[in-house]
């Protein structure tokens, strides 16, 4: 059984590389990646696989019999790059995907819900067994910004009082990897969130009591926000999403408490108060 891993060497994709090493022998798990010298500290087969080269895709994906397609990062292009995917994985064989989608990829007022629900279409109309893990915020996305915040004196954002339930990212990655070695989850749907919910305010509080320095947060109006993003350096196209994102955090977009995550890995998950400290 040999299961491929789209995007091996990205954040996500390195510790569900890590998971599957404690569940399958390493000779089981192949790295699928733009460069493949980049995946040799992996210590696993690599083999080239760029999402905008379908050509090259079916052969990469010979004798894979399980494929988890972690979603691309080029916003915009990624409906695309993963119906190339899917249909190379039907020419090829593989007999299960596994996505990682959004949150309440239905519903969500979030910028990213239309690729996502695209592929999730595409997967229906596949024919190929998959399984769909809507994966909530990496509590990450927002411990990124705490240097800033404490360079500036506040956490600023336009999430108002919105919930957030989010978690972090290996304990998405373990999720991940008990699905992929586990085909009674084939043809599921899993919303997946963190145990706890917190609003930007209980964020900025937190890293108060662990940094001791007082640290507000600020809500911002989005397109205020997003001009505070630009002027750190982001890119206008992506200072301009993050700040719709929180506009739809606002609207508790990213809250869920399901619990299907914890469930799913059999313990809770990361508490927010370990990531801000790992952040710290």
């Amino acid at each position: 059984m040999k299961i491929g891993i789209t995007g091996a060497t990205g954040q996500l994709g390195q510790l569900v590389v890590e998971q599957l090493k404690a569940k399958t022998n390493s000779e089981n798990i192949v790295a699928l990646v733009r460069s493949p010298e980049k995946a040799a500290e992996l210590g696993i087969e690599a083999r080239a696989f760029d999402y905008d080269q379908p050509e090259q895709l079916v052969g990469a994906l010979k004798g894979i019999d399980r494929l988890l397609l972690i979603s691309a990062n080029e916003i915009g292009k990624r409906e695309r790059q993963h119906s190339n995917v899917i249909e190379a994985a039907k020419k090829a064989g593989v007999s299960w995907i596994v996505y990682t989608s959004l949150l309440h990829a239905d519903t969500s007022s979030l910028s990213l819900a239309g690729e996502h629900r695209a592929t999730e279409a595409a997967l229906k109309n596949s024919g190929v067994d998959h399984t769909i893990l809507r994966n909530g915020w990496y509590t990450e996305n927002y411990t990124g910004s705490i240097p800033g915040a404490l360079g500036a004196g506040a956490f600023v954002g336009s999430a108002g009082d919105g919930k957030i339930s989010s978690a972090s990212r290996a304990d998405f990655a373990e999720a991940a990897a008990v699905v992929l070695t586990n085909e009674t989850y084939k043809g599921e749907l899993l919303e997946l969130a963190g145990d706890e919910s917190y609003t930007l305010n209980d964020l900025a509080a937190e890293i108060t009591k662990q940094s001791g320095k007082n640290i507000p947060y600020n809500n911002l109006a989005e397109s205020e926000y997003a001009e505070i993003l630009k002027s750190v350096g982001l890119p206008e196209f992506y200072a301009d999403a993050i700040a719709s994102w929180d506009v739809s955090a606002s609207k508790n977009d990213l809250f869920d408490d399901s619990k299907q995550l914890s469930k799913l890995i059999g313990r809770p998950t990361t508490p927010l108060a370990d990531t801000v400290k790992a952040a710290l």
